[in-house]
């Protein structure tokens, strides 16, 4: 958070009495996030051609400042090391001739100034000492006089700085499918990434590889979306390593001049464990589940990306379903906070978070989202000063009615789906609604009062104003948009879905959505899993989970009776053969693997084994378990303090806590029964209460489903 170098240094002067542990690289925040996306979005390629992104891409700042003070209690040697060129200036004094491995710093308090220029990764620091070393109370700032507190991650290693990170890898082998002379089709046996390897080619010629999510991608060979000629000029076997690519298929043809032993890849990952999990009486709903963990496996890397094959880009809006994801699966903070950092960059705020009108909601939504699931206040605090800015530039843009709408250059995406996008799009104001909320409460957090106060009442007004503009009491839903100040006759489910999720809608307005938007068929139906996150979640919680699952079963399962590995960007069931692997108006243009779709991760963590936080970190939470039509289910979800578990039949369930209380909700046709000692409350009609308030134990509670 943004404040005077003074208070800083006396505050951090006091903190460095209590001297971390361990010594960690430090930079200017979010420089090695706006790097690393830099890197990262500049490999997609199409067809053997560049494409890089078309929104701004920035780049770390490459000369800044890094400065703290101390209390040396007597003589220290310490060691410097640092990703670029750098001065050294102690108490204000410019230090020259000097080891920076042997570096003695006389007892009394000092101040150390490090200038450090890296025009080719990004500035870095990692000072070892007994009091005088690197971590977060020290400050940066990119010479413009604004001091901000460092950023610092998983880096203790002296030799490698942040800018050496790197996913891993691991041996992969294919099976061959089909040999011709100079021809030759590879399965991998699923979907997978990785850098393929060419073992002992020689000769003179090319060797052609056609990636493909499926054969006949592979096997069109100009026609896939990606592929790689590699040229031989040589006369002794030697090995060839391409770039990573995306592929379960590849086409490996080689002009009569070249030989080559064999194929092979090296999958490309990061490491990953899954600490929730869930499991059924369903084998097609657990077989969806272990499919759409493994494609947000793929997806989840040095951020989350929205495919692998076509774009490997930061989306905002893919982003902000796999940090949810995230939490009932991997629940690496990590890997959020990298992409939440990377889609935002450098101020001023010019476009919209990938110049989409939507996204930019998204983006702060997810900000104040993992506070919720990890109370990780520092990082809050931290990307804050960026949140504020990105908020005055959306209501900077906002028109007389405080609504917003698509400017030109701005895209308002929403969905695939031919809907009317222009005008006052009432899906839009109920994000900025949300999104003024989020910001609120993190002002709040970061000791902004009065800006909290003013995105309250903002998000409360406009909130009046949806319903008061949008809301027909003929249709009743809210309708999809006003344009030039007529109102539209059609209704579309995104709001209507929206202000259930968002909790938005009053009783009575929920139970005419939930008969008239979301159980109705003829309304535009969603075809995409982008969408179909947020209407099933919305049916869930109307109460219509078994509707959900049975969808999940038919949509889901749809796709792997097709053979899909991993989940989809879309899927048309009315769709044949091929057809289903175009779009964008190219035949294998669709993503076979999009993080998108691993939707029921969420769903099953969420909605069945129903667990949720209520206060960040998990300090309070809930469960309010689902068999949904089931005959038993089983999971975890993970937490900050370890994973809460769950088993669950039709007499009886089995809650393992962690630290926080828990509340179990359920129902029952029956008073439940517990150990002694255990409150059990009746709440309502068959409903009832049994609070958790011991950690690290296992409740048994006996109950009878309702029929």
């Amino acid at each position: 958070m943004k404040t005077t170098l003074l208070s800083f240094l006396i505050f951090f002067s006091f903190l460095s009495a209590f001297p971390q542990e361990k010594a960690v690289w430090i930079w200017y925040p979010g420089d090695f996030e706006v790097w690393l996306q830099r890197e990262v979005g500049g490999r997609r390629q199409e067809r053997g051609q560049p494409y890089p992104p078309f929104w701004r891409i920035d780049s770390p700042y490459g000369l800044v400042s890094f400065q703290n003070t101390f209390e040396v209690p007597e003589p220290e040697t310490i060691k410097i090391y640092a990703d670029g060129r750098y001065s050294l200036r102690i108490d204000g004094n410019l230090i020259s001739d000097f080891d920076p491995m042997k570096l003695i710093v006389p007892s009394g308090k000092h101040q150390l100034l490090l200038l450090v220029e890296n025009y080719k990764t990004f500035p870095s620091i990692l000072i070892e000492g007994k009091t005088i070393r690197t971590g977060k109370q020290w400050l940066v700032t990119n010479q413009n006089k604004t001091y901000f507190s460092v950023d610092a991650g998983d880096f203790y290693d002296p030799m490698k700085p942040p800018a050496t990170f790197s996913l891993e890898y691991t041996p992969i082998t294919a099976k061959i499918i089909q040999k011709q002379t100079n021809k030759m089709l590879l399965d991998f046996g699923k979907e997978t990434f990785g850098k393929v390897i060419v073992r002992n080619a020689n000769g003179t010629g090319k060797i052609r590889l056609y990636y493909g999510e499926t054969q006949q991608e592979a096997l069109a060979q100009a026609e896939a979306e990606t592929y790689d000629y590699i040229d031989i000029n040589r006369n002794k076997p030697a090995s060839d390593t391409t770039a990573a690519r995306a592929f379960r298929y590849i086409y490996a043809v080689n002009d009569a001049g070249v030989s080559y032993d064999d194929l092979s890849a090296l999958y490309e990952y990061l490491p990953l464990t899954n600490k929730g999990g869930f499991s059924c009486s369903d084998t097609l709903l657990n077989r969806i589940y272990d499919v759409s963990l493994y494609t947000l496996l793929l997806t989840t890397r040095e951020f989350h990306l929205d495919g692998i094959k076509r774009d490997r880009w930061t989306w905002g809006g893919d982003a902000y379903q796999s940090y949810l994801m995230n939490f009932y699966t991997f629940f690496d903070e990590g890997v959020n906070t990298r992409t939440l950092w990377a889609l935002r960059g450098h101020d001023p705020v010019e476009t919209h978070i990938n110049t989409i009108l939507d996204y930019s909601f998204y983006w702060m939504m997810g900000i104040y989202d993992n506070y919720l699931y990890t109370g990780d206040t520092a990082f809050v605090k931290q990307i804050y000063p960026r949140m504020k800015t990105m908020m005055e530039f959306c209501l900077g843009r906002a028109n007389k009615n405080g609504f917003v709408e698509g400017l030109p250059g701005d895209w308002v995406f929403i969905d695939w789906a031919p809907i009317e996008k222009s005008g006052e799009v009432s899906f839009q104001q109920l994000l900025l609604a949300r999104s003024l909320e989020a910001t609120a409460l993190s002002a709040q957090l970061a000791g902004d009062p009065d800006y909290a106060t003013k995105c309250r009442d903002l998000s409360e007004n406009i909130r009046k104003k949806i319903v008061e503009t949008f809301w027909s009491d003929q249709k009743n839903a809210l309708v999809h948009s006003r344009k030039e100040g007529v109102l539209s006759e059609t209704v579309t489910r995104y709001a209507n879905m929206f202000a259930i999720l968002f909790d938005y809608a009053d009783p009575e307005m929920k139970k005419k959505i939930r008969d008239h938007v979301i159980l109705n068929d003829s309304i535009l139906k969603i075809t995409t899993p982008y969408m179909k996150f947020y209407e099933l979640a919305s049916l869930c919680e109307i109460g219509e989970k078994e509707k959900a699952i049975k969808f999940v079963k038919d949509y889901w399962g749809g796709m792997l009776n097709l053979g899909a590995t991993t989940i989809w960007e879309a899927y048309d069931p009315d769709q044949k053969g091929d057809e289903h692997y175009a779009m964008y108006g190219r035949p294998f243009g669709k993503s076979l693997c999009h993080a998108w779709g691993a939707n029921p991760v969420y769903l099953f963590g969420k909605y069945l084994l129903g667990i949720k936080p209520t206060s960040p970190g998990y300090a309070t939470y809930i469960i309010e378990p689902s068999l949904a039509g089931l005959e038993w289910i089983k999971g975890k979800v993970p937490t900050p303090n370890g994973s809460i578990e769950l088993y669950m039949n039709q007499s009886e369930i089995r809650v393992k806590t962690v630290s926080g209380k828990g509340t179990l909700r359920i129902k029952s046709d029956k008073e439940p029964k517990a150990e002694n000692g255990v409150t059990i409350t009746r709440t309502g009609d068959k409903l009832y209460e049994i609070i958790l308030s011991i950690p690290d134990k296992e409740y048994t509670i006996r109950y009878r489903l309702p029929e």
